[in-house]
Order: structure tokens, then C-alpha cells, then sequence
């Protein structure tokens, strides 16, 4: 039941920035990790950045590819996640997916659709 839509993406000139935007419906999120993933035309998929929950906090991790360009940030009132990106640069050009992860029971992996985003030279 776990539904997750992103929004934002389009087409942007290289050093600009955009925000994307993951709503998240069928659950409670507050306890749950949610990251971005994304996926260039012939490569595989990677991770991009991730916020982790524990009973002490949250904290984020990114890849060192997008580390001080990119920011994650949740709104748990409002089921959201979102993924703030400056310096864009052209090899940022890829479709970027929302992601959840539920441990329980068993561990279980949700995805968005997917958003666009492409960066001009």
C-alpha cells in the first residue's frame, strides 16, 4: 500500500539548482529510512543520498559524487522527503527515484516513478 510520487524534476542549465519533492502515502513514515537513487541512460543504478532514522535522531549520508552539492531533507508532517541540488552539473543528468525502506516484518525496498532531471551545458 506504500505509494511514493516525485515531483520537480525538469530541465536546468548547469550551475543552477532544483528541488525534488518524494510524497509518501500508506503508512506513517516517521521511523523509516528514506533516500534518492538515480539512474543515468546505459548505467546502472546508484545511490545518491539517504536519511536514516534512530531513536536518537536523524541523520543523512551522501555519495561522495554529489557530497556539498546535494541536500536531503524530510517533513514528516507531511509524509515528504525531499532532495535539494546546486551546482548542477550535466553528469547530474539522470532519472532520480524516491525510496523507502520498511524493516518490518521483513525488510522491503519501495520506489517512486521517478522523476526527469537534466542539466544543459
Amino acid at each position: 500500500q506504500v505509494q511514493l510520487v516525485e515531483s520537480g524534476g525538469g530541465l536546468v542549465q548547469a550551475g543552477g539548482s532544483l528541488r525534488l519533492s518524494c510524497a509518501a502515502s500508506g503508512r506513517t513514515f516517521t521511523n523509516v529510512d528514506m533516500g534518492w537513487y538515480r539512474q543515468a541512460p546505459g548505467k546502472e543504478r546508484e545511490f545518491v543520498a539517504m536519511t536514516r532514522w534512530s531513536w536518537r535522531g536523524y541523520n543523512s549520508d551522501y555519495a561522495d559524487s554529489v557530497k556539498d552539492r546535494f541536500t536531503i531533507s524530510r517533513d514528516n508532517a507531511r509524509n515528504a522527503v525531499y532532495l535539494e541540488m546546486n551546482s548542477l552539473d550535466p553528469k547530474d543528468t539522470a532519472i532520480y527515484c524516491c525510496s523507502v525502506r520498511v524493516t518490518s516484518p521483513v525488510p522491503v525496498d519501495y520506489w517512486g516513478q521517478g522523476a526527469q532531471i537534466t542539466v544543459s551545458s
